[in-house]
């Protein structure tokens, strides 16, 4: 069941229509936790036992760490410290135990596929290629696993623990964040169950809106652009150096309107049932530091690593060098969270290399008054933005193209190569059916709509009233089902 799908349409219409017919918070509770079930099984129904399992186990962990310490015992300060450990190898135990369930399934085949590699034992290959074919990892589980990390690091922290197995079931499943998130914690979502209300006409329309423009960027964007992304990036040799170009420009859209196409269907779906969940893209591609682009890209992905391992790590409290050190540990692993190939791992490199140097040239820039006016003049920003958003284009290529051989020969052959003869003629005539300058101008047309968006949104505060929102809503879905492909690509967070 895709979101772009008749089947979900009739799924969402009905959810809601017996969820404002409930009266209680248990039984919308409970129709949240059976619907996503539902929707979970139209994937991959046979997952459902182990992320039922996998819910269970972790929301008695959360109990476990719950449980005050006994004031019964006379040493009061022994009966704390006690306390404190038991919580601590609780907390201990379920981040392992989500860590393993996230290994076993998506980096087993990578790790043993490594090692036959390295040592040449054809034995431990074979097992590897046989995992990686027959051992599928179930739709969404990053995203699980790290929401449960969340949870239970908070419980440690100090706040309560899920009271409710049925509340903590539905926070874990819930349909519409379920698969690609965005990453929401336990403590806000639950409170917005039990303290919902009716939504007035303003939250309808905008829950209708963000649900129409979640479809116009898929649909009838993010999908249109996948046949080029997919034609350069498959026939690598006979593309040209400003093919190249081109297809990385198109991924890097591509990837934006798809990802964040599938937040706003979402965030819209949620709003329908009273529920806000948290926004994850603020126009990431007008950032002028990389810094910036991982507060405005993925924001609660980036929020997740700031708390969750930044932060632990000592964040930015213990030197310069310690802060750039630990930067790097956290993209890499953001790197590795994406998937199991060294592609990521270099992307994630890649940009903990670039969030260093920015850390060193703020800290110069400190000391330097003439640096920081430079950086801060029209100029400096416009240079900044360039080099932003060229490194995170050309990271992309790792992205895209996740087996390192194939992304350094899309590198090698960025600057100074001529297209095979036949080329043109089979991707921009026959598939796309557009030529290089009609590409340039769609994604120039793209790249304006969204600086006007953001002049409009955050620079002037200008909204859509709700009342033309609603109007507007009908025309957009009349415009992608006639203009969308007929058959719509999966979302590409899916695979992670």
């Amino acid at each position: 069941m895709q979101f772009l799908s008749p089947l979900y349409a009739i799924f969402l219409l009905c959810v809601i229509g017996v969820y404002w017919s409930a009266r209680s918070t248990w039984l919308r509770s409970w129709l949240i936790f059976l619907a996503s079930l539902v929707f979970y099984a139209s994937l991959q129904a046979q997952y459902i036992p182990l992320l039922l399992v996998a819910t269970v186990i972790n929301y008695w962990l959360g109990r476990a760490m719950g449980v005050p310490p006994d004031w019964r015992i006379e040493d009061w300060q022994f009966a704390q410290a006690d306390w404190n450990q038991r919580r601590l190898r609780v907390l201990c135990a379920g981040i392992f135990l989500n860590v393993l369930l996230l290994v076993g399934f998506k980096y087993v085949p990578f790790v043993f596929g490594t090692i036959g590699e390295i040592l040449d034992i054809p034995t431990i290959q074979q097992t590897a290629n046989w995992t990686d074919i027959h051992l599928i990892a179930p739709f969404g589980l990053s995203f699980f696993c790290f929401e449960c990390i969340a949870y239970l690091v908070d419980v440690y922290r100090g706040a309560p623990a899920a009271q409710g197995f049925l509340d903590f079931a539905a926070y874990k499943l819930f349909f519409a964040k379920l698969i690609s998130g965005p990453i929401t914690r336990y403590h806000p979502f639950v409170g917005q169950i039990q303290a919902v209300q009716a939504p007035q006409m303003p939250q309808i329309t905008e829950g209708l809106w963000l649900i129409a423009c979640g479809a116009i960027k898929k649909g009838l964007v993010a999908d249109r652009l996948n046949v080029l992304v997919n034609l350069s990036f498959d026939n690598i040799q006979r593309a040209g150096s400003a093919d190249l170009w081109l297809a990385i420009i198109a991924y890097g859209f591509q990837l934006y309107l798809d990802f964040s196409g599938y937040v706003d269907v979402a965030r819209g779906s949620a709003l329908l049932l009273g529920i806000k969940l948290p926004e994850n893209f603020n126009f990431p591609y007008l950032t002028t530091s990389l810094a910036d682009f991982w507060r405005r890209w993925h924001m609660t992905l980036g929020d997740w690593l700031r708390n969750y391992l930044y932060f632990p790590l000592g964040g930015s409290r213990r030197g310069l060098f310690r802060t750039c050190l630990n930067l790097l540990i956290v993209m890499t692993i953001a790197g590795i969270w994406h998937g199991a190939a060294w592609g990521f791992l270099a992307w994630g490199v890649i940009h903990g290399i670039g969030l260093a140097i920015h850390r060193l040239n703020v800290a110069i820039a400190k000391q330097f008054t003439w640096i920081s006016a430079a950086w801060s003049s029209l100029p400096g920003m416009l240079v900044a933005w360039a080099l932003t958003q060229s490194l995170v284009f050309i990271s992309w290529i790792f992205f895209r193209l996740p087996n390192v051989d194939s992304a350094l020969k899309v590198v090698e052959r960025l600057w100074g190569y001529s297209a095979d003869v036949q080329y043109a003629q089979k991707v921009y005539t026959e598939a796309v059916g557009l030529n290089p300058p009609q590409i340039v101008m769609i994604l120039s047309a793209i790249a304006l709509i969204m600086v006007f968006a953001y002049l409009l949104q955050r620079s002037l505060k200008l909204n859509l009233t709700w009342h033309l929102k609603l109007l507007l809503v009908p025309l957009c879905w009349y415009v992608v089902w006639q203009l969308a492909p007929e058959a719509g690509t999966q979302y590409i967070y899916f695979d992670f």
